[in-house]
């Protein structure tokens, strides 16, 4: 069998090929990203400590939906059993997305911060983006975790009723596959982000969760804020993930979009979207969001090469 040997000497698929090394192609690229989350499953599990885990996977979110669900009881009644659902419902979802938006910005904090292998994981033969969604993309599976602990302790004992035969599997489906990607696109913006900053870092992932927990219309309908609030909310791929998820699960449920006072029904006349509009604000959205993702990380992954702030520890 005849060889090609290039001008330098190195033998092309052999062992002096650069591009074994370099990668490149779609076999590569899901060879990488399955290396980089079965990494970020070992960070979250096998290296953490179980109470820990514990506490983040499965007691987080379910104490903190017992507290969303308390304040509804009292501030509504017991009587007000759809906004209890619609606060249920919602929290247990959140569990999920917070890992996500948090999940690549944790992993820069973490390996520069605390284990100091930031460095070395950006020289090895997976793309940094790559390596950043896998790890991402393992903490959302953790937080999928909770959010499915959560939604069976709800049905048990708080009174959520999830009826299988009335659920709309096709749109739960679709969501759940356009929804991730842009979840992990602002994990990865945040990352960016973190790629710049110095001091405080830590705290970034919660604030931005916090922000972005306030116009998805997780706990509250979009109607309840001010109207350049719920355009935001409108902008914003979490919103129709998290709208969609809920219309697929409890189809005679509220909408977090639409309703009385709300921008979506005084700009559109309808009381909520329906199906086919959920997925393809959803497809909007996310493809935005996960393009404008990728262009701004490559900036700040340039930047920080070109300053040396990969290797920088900053003692945070």
């Amino acid at each position: 069998m005849a060889v090609t040997v290039d001008p330098m000497g190195a033998t092309a698929g052999g062992i002096g090929d650069t591009a074994r090394t370099e990668g490149g192609g779609l076999v590569d690229t899901l060879r990488h990203l399955r290396a980089a989350l079965l990494l970020g499953w070992r960070v979250e599990s096998n290296w953490a400590d179980p109470i820990l885990f514990a506490i983040y996977t499965v007691i987080r979110p379910v104490s903190s939906m017992l507290l969303l669900t308390a304040m509804v009881t009292i501030v509504g009644g017991s009587a007000d059993v759809t906004a209890r659902t619609f606060v249920i419902l919602g929290s247990a979802l959140w569990a999920m997305l917070v890992s996500g938006l948090s999940g690549p910005a944790w992993s820069v904090l973490e390996d520069r911060e605390r284990y100091r292998t930031l460095k070395y994981l950006y020289t090895s033969p997976a793309t940094f983006l790559v390596l950043l969604a896998g790890r991402g993309g393992a903490r959302l599976l953790t937080g999928a975790m909770g959010t499915l602990v959560a939604i069976l302790f709800a049905t048990l004992f708080l009174g959520l009723r999830i009826d299988p035969t009335v659920v709309d599997w096709p749109l739960l489906v679709v969501t759940m596959l356009l929804g991730l990607p842009p979840v992990l696109a602002l994990g990865i913006v945040l990352a960016a982000v973190c790629l710049q900053t110095r001091q405080e870092s830590w705290n970034y992932p919660d604030a931005f969760s916090g922000a972005m927990f306030l116009v998805s219309g997780v706990v509250f309908p979009l109607a309840v804020l001010p109207d350049p609030l719920e355009a935001l909310g409108l902008l914003n791929p979490i919103t129709w993930w998290v709208a969609g998820v809920r219309q697929a699960i409890l189809p005679d449920g509220p909408s977090s979009i639409g309703g009385t006072g709300s921008l979506w029904t005084a700009v559109t006349g309808s009381s909520a979207p329906d199906p086919v509009t959920l997925v393809a604000g959803l497809f909007l959205t996310g493809a935005v969001t996960t393009l404008l993702a990728t262009r701004l990380f490559r900036g700040s992954e340039r930047r920080a090469r070109d300053r040396g702030l990969l290797d920088r520890t900053t003692g945070s």
